[in-house]
């Protein structure tokens, strides 16, 4: 036997070191290679770390949030052959798909076996339950945790058959047929005295966006401004242009058209798209419309970035949207993609509520806040008519933007929005 040693690979880019995220193996785990082994985090991008050998795990180089330098040790795994200590980098790291500590959907951990690639077999249950210390937190995927407490069952009794013990869906179906549970036990558990507690260690990208929004809340002077916009005319456009080209072109949404209203308006507001750096005290207006769009990814929110949105159309912002949306969500969107912004645009989308205060995209001056659309009784040339408004919610930086500046910036948004046509007039 031999012990096979990991460095923390070169993730590339002159970066020196990573935070390691989130271990999907522990020590006395049997491994095959290319079973992903950690997560680590960089500067905005998450990546997978597998493994180069099949072997056992016998020691783990460092903790979750533990910030480490490219070289140092990351795995040991004991492995057959010369016993004779082998050394590595990690194989090329590839965007990881799940998030870090405290997952928010179903992990890739849970759906990579720990034997040959294959099929994964059906979950053999060894026994009707398995013993675990009172305060042992076992493996599960927050949907797998939902289920069990809807189902009245302690999770820590349940055996799991996942990779690294973790419990499965198909374990708790085994665990009830066993007669484990009962069919009082989802009705008492909704009533049930609740006196446990859960310690969330704050790493990776939450600790990314952490300091990002403390940064951002304590350097800038954030004002806010709210204006009603009625989008009535630019729906029916919306919808017009999806009857006649949504299948050749593909679906538009509300986006494109905000992001070349945006484009527009910033014709007559340069200092709106700008970037501050108030270390240097230099304000730098650019020419190039790059328009983050904030999305929610299950690792936090990211803000992928469409570039030079003043030479797009509208199908051609549509499609880089979806493109860098879907690349964010699955983790896969690179440091490229997820800086160089010159002004944001968030949305809440259906959820968007009324009123709502974004905080900067620093070292932006500018955000721009969409919330939902909804049908109100409003009173057109005299007469009460059914209208669908929606609100624009955006903030500023007080110390380059003035509030008369912000607000004129705004209205010419609502105009542009409100008589559509003028988004394409030149």
């Amino acid at each position: 036997m031999g012990t096979h040693v990991i460095k923390m690979p070169d993730i590339g880019e002159g970066i020196a070191e990573v935070e390691l995220s989130q271990w999907h193996v522990k020590v006395g785990d049997l491994v095959v290679e290319d079973q992903v082994l950690a997560d680590v985090m960089t500067d905005k991008a998450m990546v997978d770390i597998p493994s180069p050998v099949h072997g056992k795990v016998i020691a783990l180089g460092g903790q979750p949030g533990e910030v480490m330098a490219v070289g140092s040790v990351l795995i040991s795994i004991e492995v057959e052959g010369a016993g004779n200590l082998k050394e590595s980098a990690a194989p090329a790291p590839v965007a990881a798909q799940e998030p870090p500590a405290a997952p928010k959907v179903e992990t890739v951990a849970e759906s990579k076996p720990a034997a040959a690639a294959g099929p994964r077999p059906a979950p053999v249950c060894q026994g009707p339950m398995v013993a675990r210390e009172a305060d042992e937190r076992p493996l599960a995927s927050p949907a797998v945790r939902k289920h069990a407490l809807d189902l009245g069952i302690q999770l820590r009794l349940v055996r799991g058959s996942g990779p690294a013990g973790r419990v499965l869906h198909e374990d708790l179906e085994a665990y009830l047929a066993q007669g484990q549970s009962n069919a009082s036990a989802p009705a008492a558990a909704a009533y049930a005295q609740r006196h446990d507690e859960e310690q969330i260690q704050v790493i990776g990208m939450r600790r990314k966006i952490a300091q990002r929004m403390q940064d951002a809340t304590q350097r800038a002077a954030h004002f806010s401004y709210v204006e009603e916009i009625d989008v009535t005319a630019i729906e029916e456009l919306r919808a017009h242009l999806n009857e006649k080209h949504g299948t050749s072109r593909g679906k538009l949404t509300l986006l494109p058209f905000l992001i070349r209203a945006l484009v527009v308006a910033l014709r007559d507001f340069p200092q709106m798209n700008a970037r501050y750096d108030d270390e240097a005290q230099v304000i730098t207006r650019l020419g190039a419309v790059h328009v983050g769009v904030a999305t929610q990814s299950d690792v936090g929110l990211m803000v992928p970035v469409v570039r030079h949105a003043e030479a797009r159309s509208l199908w051609d912002s549509a499609a880089e949207i979806s493109r860098l949306a879907n690349a964010a969500r699955n983790g896969k969107a690179s440091r490229d993609e997820l800086s160089g912004s010159t002004i944001t645009l968030t949305s809440l989308g259906a959820l968007g509520g009324i009123v709502s205060t974004p905080v900067l995209n620093l070292p932006e001056v500018a955000i721009v806040g969409v919330n939902k659309i909804v049908e109100r009784p409003m009173v057109v040339k005299g007469q009460v008519v059914i209208r669908k408004m929606m609100n624009l919610s955006s903030s500023f930086d007080h110390r380059v933007v003035d509030g008369m500046d912000a607000a004129l910036f705004i209205q010419a948004i609502r105009g542009l929005i409100e008589q559509p046509a003028t988004l394409f007039v030149e």
